[in-house]
């Protein structure tokens, strides 16, 4: 029997109209919406169907919107979807927390509503930055990383491990320009990231510390699949252990090769994404190919309408 794994996009994989065709269908997930938008405070769905892109960028926004998304799409499948694990990439942990049954999808929207206002008003000096570095492997990027402190006087660190051949840093504006033109001279590609803070580092630990307090108030539950945790790369049930590794996550690095090189050596062998536009799927693949698997198989596809999902159902009952 076929493993799988479910998996959710974050930040970045984001489209005008996300949600729309879903909510139209299904009363449960329209009123997924306006309660994400009672709990945030924020016309949602005025922004992402009305097509304001200034607005549809900004994090306070994109966050609470984005889960409802990735998570009406799992609730419209869920009844019929039989994975083994679930896991999320930033954001995306979240929606996962609920796949797993740690919480439900009210807390995690409360959550997620509150994480979006941290992460944006974290840094209103504007000393933090990021960027994608492209085209390098991961020890060429470490070693980039430790010239650019050297370099900057300024901190730096790895935030995610997305591929073999993609990272993305994040610290000072300093390092991060200075890590840019490194990259540059090692024939990489830097690429800077719309982002109102540097996420995934120490330069976090403010925001953090209120979302943990949060955090702290929920009663979570043991997990009826495994978590794969962003921080730790490792499988999570236990309640605890869960929650003590969601409150690594804004200040920690997301180590998605490690998630799904470890997914695949526990058995699975099959990726489903849910995310408007597809981004973790076509990462999962880069991973695999590059540890040249012999004589086995893998799939990883990406739903983000009830189409694709139903499209996906038909074929893998």
């Amino acid at each position: 029997m076929t493993k799988t794994a479910l998996i959710f996009a974050g930040q970045g994989s984001q489209e005008p109209n996300m949600g729309r065709e879903l909510a139209e269908k299904s009363t449960e997930i329209m009123n997924l919406w306006k309660e994400a938008e009672k709990i945030s405070g924020i016309e949602l769905r005025n922004i992402y169907w009305d097509a304001n892109a200034e607005e549809q960028a900004k994090t306070q926004n994109l966050q609470p919107a984005l889960t409802v998304v990735t998570l009406g799409l799992w609730l419209y499948g869920s009844s019929k979807l039989k994975p083994c694990c679930t896991a999320g990439h930033s954001l995306g942990e979240y929606s996962a927390l609920v796949a797993c049954g740690a919480l439900n999808s009210q807390q995690v929207l409360q959550l997620v509503s509150l994480r979006g206002k941290l992460m944006t008003e974290a840094d209103p000096s504007g000393k933090g930055a990021m960027a994608a570095i492209v085209k390098l492997p991961q020890a060429e990027v470490e070693n980039l990383v430790e010239q650019a402190k050297t370099q900057s006087g300024k901190f730096i660190h790895i935030a995610n491990y997305n591929t073999p051949m993609q990272y993305v840093v994040s610290g000072e504006k300093e390092a991060v320009e200075a890590i840019g033109e490194l990259a540059k001279a090692a024939k990489g590609r830097s690429i800077p990231l719309a982002v109102s803070g540097a996420f995934h580092s120490p330069l976090m630990q403010e925001a953090s510390n209120e979302l943990n307090k949060a955090i702290d108030k929920l009663s979570f539950n043991n997990a009826k699949i495994p978590l794969w945790s962003n921080v730790l790369a490792q499988a999570l049930t236990d309640h605890d252990q869960i929650k003590s590794a969601l409150k690594m996550q804004m200040t920690g690095p997301v180590r998605w090769i490690d998630i799904i090189q470890n997914q695949w050596q526990s058995g699975v062998t099959q990726w489903l994404e849910f995310a408007p536009k597809a981004v973790l799927s076509k990462m999962t693949s880069q991973i695999l190919d590059a540890k040249n698997l012999e004589n086995t198989s893998y799939t990883s596809c990406s739903v983000g309408s009830s189409e694709s999902l139903d499209a996906y159902l038909k074929t893998n009952q």
